[in-house]
Parts: C-alpha cells; sequence; structure tokens
C-alpha cells in the first residue's frame, strides 16, 4: 500500500498486485499523485467528509489514473484533483471502520 493523495476531503492509496513480485514502487509522493500505472492492483479512495471508501481495480481503476494523470499534467490544482476524486467516491458504500 502507498499513499498517493491527501488532502482535507480525499486520500488515494494505491495497492500493488501481490501476484507479481517484480513490480517497482513508485517514485516518491513528493513526485506528484499518481505516479505508476494502475495496470495491476487498484486505488482505494476515502471520502473523509462522509466516512466513505470504495476500491477502484481494472478499467475503472485504469480511467482513474488516466483521469488524474491529465489533471497532473495541467499544473497543480488540488481542487481539481479533489472534484474529480469526488465523482468516484460518489459510488462509495463501505463506511470506513477503525480496528
Amino acid at each position: 500500500m502507498q499513499l498517493l493523495y491527501n488532502s482535507d476531503a480525499f486520500a488515494v492509496m494505491r495497492f500493488a498486485d501481490p501476484a507479481d513480485p517484480g513490480e517497482q514502487p513508485a517514485s516518491s509522493p513528493a513526485a506528484g499523485p499518481m505516479p505508476v500505472p494502475a495496470n495491476k492492483g487498484g486505488y482505494e479512495v476515502v471520502d473523509k467528509m462522509s466516512r466513505k471508501e470504495i476500491y477502484l481495480q481494472g478499467a475503472v481503476a485504469e480511467s482513474f489514473h488516466r483521469g488524474v494523470m491529465a489533471l497532473v499534467d495541467q499544473g497543480p490544482d488540488p481542487q481539481a484533483l479533489d472534484d474529480f476524486i469526488a465523482g468516484f467516491t460518489a459510488m462509495a458504500q463501505q463506511p470506513v471502520v477503525l480496528h
């Protein structure tokens, strides 16, 4: 698990595919959000305000990755990233539970 993005409203973690031991870790978070392809594993997106989370994998994870990378290419805009992420968390049903 790697924390890729953390704002007041959202947290995004990337989970690598455990079946791929040769997968290289991503660059540091300082290099920018979502620095690695989403072709394996997935993303856990936590909506801190609603206290719900969603796990994205497969084609949805790929779409999420492409959308975030397009926003990053336009320049740093945390509000644009939060707005984009909010579109995915609208589907979140799993409550965040702490043990």
